[in-house]
């Protein structure tokens, strides 16, 4: 959902373009794609070879969690830090958002003296209402709905390894959650095909997860058999069956999931180079057997990396546009 500030100007640079916010994968075109893949690589290059690449000097990043972090703090405060930048870390704990102050007083306030806001919360509607009031561009770091910075270093690390994904099929094993929404959203704009497999009671909701209402079959396929899911993939790719918020579900969603751990089998009957990811954490024995985590087609490791890379790509798009 694109949304502008109400009447609000805006604080970024003379000539910055508008405005945007990055809520879920949606808010992007393909061709602006095209060019964040791209533009990744270029900044990954410049951190490989110690070179460096300091586009927003003074500017500062405002990081608000309700919800714990490990990949989604330390990639964007390290990475708006590679890039010359600030970063303010707050939570619910230690600033007024936790004591009931409307979101749209945090908004006005916190818009005025950063340049860039990540929040990481529950419902998607908290992050909606903040970016409504907001001056500067917000990022979506995870809500119970959508995971869009996740799919783009997803996507990024798929490219990496095995070129374009368009056309490629992308096996979702486990829960029907934000992950499998943001895949969803993804297939249908970058033109590739998500198998999911979900157990009964945790199925994807179509109507969260698609752009259009409705998800063309040459997009996505629902498998009531994991195994059939896989089949053929290109990547195979899951998530803990209890996210977080539902940890009360945890004991019931065991037994419910206990047929969607992926393993070595499941990883067989996919393409003979298929990869697997995970967005971590990882519970080896629950979602995902030891030896299919930390084997030989797994790029769990480059997958939490490039979280970095391609959030730097993000920021320095939000705040300065296309780069040359």
């Amino acid at each position: 959902m694109k949304m502008a500030a109400r009447g609000i100007p805006s604080t970024l640079p003379k000539g910055a373009p508008p405005v945007r916010h990055y809520l879920q994968f949606s808010d992007l075109n393909a061709d602006e794609y095209a060019y964040l893949l791209e533009r990744a690589a270029f900044i990954k290059a410049k951190f490989k070879t110690f070179t460096r690449h300091q586009p927003l000097v003074d500017r500062t990043l405002a990081m608000i969690f309700e919800k714990a972090s490990t990949r989604t703090r330390v990639s964007f405060e390290a990475g708006m830090y590679q890039l010359g930048g600030s970063v303010v870390h707050l939570t619910t704990g230690d600033s007024q958002l936790g004591r009931a102050e409307p979101i749209e007083d945090s908004a006005r306030v916190i818009s005025r003296m950063a340049d860039l806001v990540m929040i990481r919360t529950y419902e998607q509607t908290k992050i909606e209402r903040f970016a409504e009031y907001s001056r500067v561009p917000v990022i979506n770091g995870l809500t119970n709905e959508f995971h869009p910075c996740q799919i783009l270093a997803d996507i990024f690390t798929f490219i990496e390894h095995r070129g374009s994904i368009q056309g490629k099929t992308v096996a979702w094993v486990g829960d029907g959650n934000n992950m499998a929404n943001t895949w969803l959203q993804a297939a249908e704009l970058l033109d590739f095909k998500v198998n999911v497999s979900t157990p009964s009671g945790y199925e994807v909701d179509e109507k969260i997860a698609s752009i259009t209402g409705k998800i063309s079959q040459r997009h996505f396929q629902t498998y009531s058999n994991p195994m059939d899911a896989c089949r053929g993939a290109d990547l195979v790719t899951t998530d803990v069956w209890t996210s977080m918020g539902f940890e009360a579900e945890n004991e019931v969603r065991k037994q419910a999931f206990a047929a969607w751990r992926v393993s070595a089998n499941m990883m067989a009957v996919a393409q003979a180079n298929a990869l697997f990811m995970h967005c971590l954490p990882a519970h080896r024995g629950e979602e995902v057997d030891a030896d299919v985590i930390d084997g030989e087609q797994s790029v769990v490791w480059d997958e939490a990396e490039n979280r970095m890379h391609v959030q730097k790509a993000l920021m320095e798009f939000l705040l300065l546009g296309r780069l040359s």
